[in-house]
């Protein structure tokens, strides 16, 4: 169970995070790298609301919860990793695709979003099944073909959406080519000699559609994933790479917040930085029930 509040808290901290980024960025404030030098680094920071709010990534994150456990409200890619924490079970894989593809098609009905819905809501379930990390992207591609047999049956003009289903598909084949993550990989990947913050940015601009990394479904969960992939268990260096950048940060910390709490729970995260965190109590309750229904139900 503490997973799964880690998980809910940590996606809402690497919102807040993230997107006090951007609005750094867009004001005369300086940049977040700046004043966390200034603060005494992330060991020192308090998120609290006043100064740090979350964005709309955690309330449509929280209602999707809440619809999964009470009954109302959907999202898409940043907002589905709750969906994968309800259904991470192998043998609920057929209700994981249906409810995130529906949840994305929801707010963002186009083969680029309501997919990245369901690889967020996948990548989540491989962290409570203990699958490891650098088969994620792998695994989730070979789900791709049932997601679009159910789309097949339930999308009236599923053929329309071809040429972006393969757009999808082929910018992950991409990137896992590029970090050379064969389909036998057990632990190895490859990043670049110089992958330092901007060289990182150039990359997320070079994987997105729109010339600002995470903006959309297929490379908002890849940056997060790609951060994942070289932090490890060190929560700073994850923040350094998908809260931290200049593509939209809120996004991409949202996924790589609420994974990580899944993978490393809150161990190695300062207190300061959940402890007055926007929604904190509400979180936790919804992780709990999260868990309670993902474990109770046969």
């Amino acid at each position: 169970m503490e997973k799964f509040k880690a998980a809910m808290l940590l996606g809402s901290v690497g919102d807040a995070l993230g997107y006090g980024n951007i609005c750094r960025e867009n004001s005369v404030l300086g940049s977040i790298q700046e004043e966390l030098q200034k603060t005494g680094g992330l060991d020192s920071l308090v998120l609290s609301p006043g100064r740090w709010p979350v964005s709309d990534n955690t309330i449509m994150h929280m209602a999707t919860a809440e619809a999964l456990t009470t009954g109302s409200g959907f999202g898409a890619a940043t907002k589905a990793m709750c969906i994968g924490m309800r259904y991470w079970k192998p043998e609920r894989l057929e209700t994981l695709i249906e409810v995130s593809i529906e949840c994305g098609r929801m707010t963002h009905n186009h083969p680029t979003g309501f997919l990245g819905s369901l690889c967020t809501a996948l990548f989540a379930s491989y962290a409570l099944q203990g699958k490891p990390l650098v088969q994620w992207g792998r695994e989730m591609l070979k789900v791709l073909p049932l997601a679009e047999e159910y789309c097949r049956k339930t999308i009236r003009h599923m053929a329309e959406y071809q040429e972006h289903w393969f757009y999808f598909e082929a910018k992950w084949q991409f990137y896992l080519e590029e970090r050379k993550i064969r389909e036998d990989a057990e632990d190895k990947v490859t990043f670049p000699d110089n992958y330092d913050a901007e060289e990182r940015d150039k990359t997320y601009k070079k994987w997105s559609s729109e010339g600002r990394g995470g903006r959309r479904g297929h490379d908002a969960p890849m940056i997060a994933y790609d951060a994942l992939l070289a932090s490890g268990s060190n929560w700073t260096e994850l923040c350094q790479r998908a809260m931290f950048h200049g593509g939209e940060s809120g996004a991409t910390g949202t996924i790589a917040g609420c994974l990580f709490g899944l993978l490393h729970g809150l161990a190695t995260v300062p207190r300061g930085l959940y402890q007055e965190l926007e929604h904190k109590g509400r979180l936790e309750d919804l992780g709990a029930a999260l868990h309670r229904l993902s474990t109770e139900e046969k």
